[in-house]
């Protein structure tokens, strides 16, 4: 059986770990050994938080929705609640985005929801 140099495929896996990790404090992007803990734990961070922007995002639509909901006398709970009740079907998400760009509009939504309350 011939010998197998590994030469070629080590340095070519440590430049590519090194590359992942650059931007890193001290020996984390320089050592091989410390970069490659370093890639780890990045790696998993970022896997990790790919999935908390989507909580983080939905608790910033639910802060601009009670914003704009108390600024027309109702809570988010008693908001959310009538338009439930009401049979309107709209998320959280177009529910921010039209108390920031649209407040004519919100605030219309609002009149007619409270009519239900």
């Amino acid at each position: 059986m011939p010998r197998v140099k590994r030469g070629v495929t080590a340095h070519k896996r440590h430049k590519k770990v090194l590359a992942l990790t650059k931007g890193h404090r001290a020996t984390k992007h320089k050592l091989y050994r410390r970069a490659h803990e370093s890639m780890l734990k990045s790696l998993s961070y970022a896997y990790a938080h790919r999935r908390e922007r989507k909580g983080d995002m939905r608790r910033l639509w639910i802060l601009r929705v009670n914003a704009a909901s108390r600024s027309q006398g109702l809570t988010y709970g008693q908001f959310i609640d009538s338009l439930k009740k009401s049979g309107v079907e709209i998320n959280r998400k177009m529910l921010a985005d039209m108390a920031v760009r649209e407040p004519e509009s919100f605030a219309n939504l609002v009149t007619i929801v409270k009519g239900k309350i």
